[in-house]
């Protein structure tokens, strides 16, 4: 991994999302300009969608030197309410212009979840040049939920099937390998509801198999400041922002 650990304060959540942006922007152009090629992957969710539709229209790379992937997906139909793939084309890929053969979506209508799995997983490239992810206030990411020891354990296969404790119940998604083997990570987390797994999270010695996105613990994090109200303001790899500091 390329990155380390280092948690920026914004005052809320769009300003989280327009920083976001604004650093995946910057990552992007940098792999295109080094590479001639940037990988993406998607966290799902509501969380990112406005980052999403900042990253739209303030891009500066061409699309077509962006590959997306996905890191979670629900088993539904791709154009289900539910889908992380359609939540995505809508927010950032078509306003954006990516071609659809530069999306490698992952197939949750398959009846095959497994097959599935082990097709996505053939699709990933050897390292994603930039992860999104996202935690929601149990402190899962991805669809890797609390006490799943399988998905939370896995070293060798990089998409797995599991059963969430959020509905649509059944899902795929990328294992700790994926998260680990990334260039860079970028966290985030709005909101008071997500204060408690953020601190817990970046707290000495967190356990991922209690919260998950502790495995994300050592790279670059963006919480507004509802979010980061159980961390140590004192700590040196935390960042506030001007508009975020305290009188």
């Amino acid at each position: 991994m390329t990155d380390a650990r280092r948690v920026e304060v914004l005052r809320d959540a769009d300003e989280l999302a327009r920083r976001g942006a604004a650093l995946v922007d910057g990552w992007a152009c940098e792999d295109v300009a080094a590479r001639g090629l940037c990988t993406i992957g998607l966290a799902g969710g509501t969380s990112p969608l406005a980052l999403y539709r900042h990253l739209a229209a303030r891009h500066r790379v061409d699309p077509l030197r962006l590959r997306f992937f996905h890191g979670d997906e629900r088993c539904v139909p791709r154009d289900h309410d539910d889908s992380n793939h359609r939540a995505a084309r809508e927010a950032l890929l078509v306003p954006l212009g990516v071609p659809c053969e530069n999306e490698f979506a992952m197939d949750g209508a398959d009846a095959d979840r497994e097959r599935a799995a082990r097709r996505y997983a053939a699709l990933l490239p050897e390292r994603i040049d930039v992860l999104l992810l996202g935690l929601g206030p149990d402190g899962h990411t991805a669809s890797l939920f609390p006490g799943d020891r399988v998905a939370l354990g896995e070293r060798e296969r990089r998409v797995v099937h599991v059963v969430g404790s959020k509905p649509p119940p059944h899902r795929l998604t990328i294992t700790p390998p994926v998260i680990a083997s990334a260039r860079r990570v970028l966290v985030l987390a709005s909101g008071a509801a997500k204060a408690e797994a953020v601190a817990r999270a970046l707290a000495p010695g967190a356990d991922p198999v209690e919260t998950p996105i502790a495995l994300a613990a050592e790279r670059t994090w963006l919480v507004d400041e509802a979010a980061a109200t159980g961390l140590p303001r004192a700590a040196a790899w935390l960042e506030r922002t001007p508009s975020s500091q305290h009188p």
